[in-house]
């Protein structure tokens, strides 16, 4: 055997490890993060899933199906640092959850110099309607709903004043972000989320698909191939302008 042959058995093992590495690597961000890249290879468009619970403060039991803030964050910072990235697509499908770490997620879109594009399927309910509304176009499947409602607290809850003045700030803090980052005026997101005799045991309003375009918390009707669409698009406007010395 002479070396050459020998030098390519030596590096066939290496080879195999490396393949096999990358497999569980990939296995293990399915399984922690919902994360993988796509079939196609690279992608310029990261796509960001925020579904089940939203969680925060505090660890929810082992059987929810959660979207923990901790994960989330630095996924969104990797993505604004990343010059291969160029937009952000965020699809929700969540029941609600933790109003700060909601509320942060929210902020950190908003926020992104790239463009950002959010797809609402099955439901975007509860806190994840200022996620729902925090990219630079937002869009609801046909089916989707949307519950809006006033903020609830849980576990112990000391009834003075001051309590009730801390969940009248935090509210006003959501509807002020969702107005801000929307078409719906206040006095409409505020009729929806006090309407009385829509849910069984709460006050509030569920909202359908195109419902939600009609009242101004989502821009269109679409799906993932009009999310892709615009995102795109929003992509080559941004690169227009930054070769014509217009950034946004």
């Amino acid at each position: 055997m002479n070396r050459e042959e020998s030098n390519v058995g030596a590096q066939e093992p290496k080879e195999i490890g490396n393949e096999e590495s990358k497999k569980n690597a990939t296995l293990e961000n399915i399984q922690q993060l919902g994360q993988t890249n796509t079939p196609a290879g690279e992608s310029n468009i990261f796509c960001l899933t925020i579904i089940g619970q939203v969680e925060g403060h505090v660890v929810l039991p082992p059987q929810n199906k959660t979207t923990k803030y901790e994960h989330i964050i630095p996924q969104l910072v990797a993505a604004e640092q990343n010059p291969k990235i160029e937009g952000v697509m965020i699809i929700l499908n969540t029941v609600g959850g933790d109003v700060e770490a909601g509320l942060a997620i929210a902020e950190m879109i908003s926020t992104l110099s790239k463009p950002t594009v959010t797809l609402v399927l099955g439901g975007g309910h509860s806190i994840g309607v200022p996620i729902a509304v925090s990219a630079n176009h937002s869009i609801i499947a046909e089916t989707a709903t949307m519950t809006i409602h006033p903020i609830r607290l849980n576990g112990l809850v000391i009834g003075v004043p001051q309590t009730f003045e801390y969940l009248d700030k935090m509210q006003e803090r959501v509807v002020r972000f969702v107005t801000k980052h929307s078409n719906v005026t206040e006095e409409k997101f505020k009729e929806l989320m006090f309407k009385t005799g829509e849910l069984t045991r709460d006050i509030g309003t569920t909202v359908i698909g195109a419902d939600a375009v009609k009242y101004g918390l989502i821009d269109r009707v679409g799906g993932v191939g009009e999310a892709i669409q615009e995102l795109n698009q929003r992509i080559e406007q941004r690169k227009s302008n930054v070769t014509g010395g217009l950034v946004q």
